[in-house]
């Protein structure tokens, strides 16, 4: 009864942080710190904008013919497809970008200049 009871589950659980848990905190660096603002700001970015839009969807809905209401629904669904015409611009060219000089904005990777 002892071997299948949970307190011997538990019993093998190590509270105790070893080495291990720690090991990924050593390869952080500027470069993926920057790379991971600059990713989550255009998809941070990109969310609100198509929730914007799904806000102005509904609120032409509900507008139910209503002119004032219907109006503030067009032109909150064209701010938010500006919203999103710039963010994909944005990673539009970041790409053209790194494909023409070599550089990788998205991930911060400037390759040097100075030979090998």
């Amino acid at each position: 009864m002892l071997a299948i009871s949970p307190a011997s589950a538990f019993a093998a659980v190590s509270l105790v942080p070893t080495d291990k848990n720690f090991e990924q905190l050593g390869k952080v660096d500027t470069q993926g710190v920057v790379s991971f603002i600059i990713n989550g700001i255009l998809v941070i970015a990109g969310l609100f904008a198509f929730l914007y839009l799904l806000w102005g969807g509904v609120q032409w809905i509900m507008a139910g013919g209503d002119k004032e209401g219907t109006e503030k629904a067009r032109k909150r669904i064209t701010a938010a497809l500006v919203g999103l015409a710039i963010v994909f611009s944005a990673y539009a060219i970041a790409f053209l970008v790194k494909s023409v000089f070599g550089v990788d904005v998205l991930t911060f990777n400037i390759p040097s200049i100075v030979g090998p």
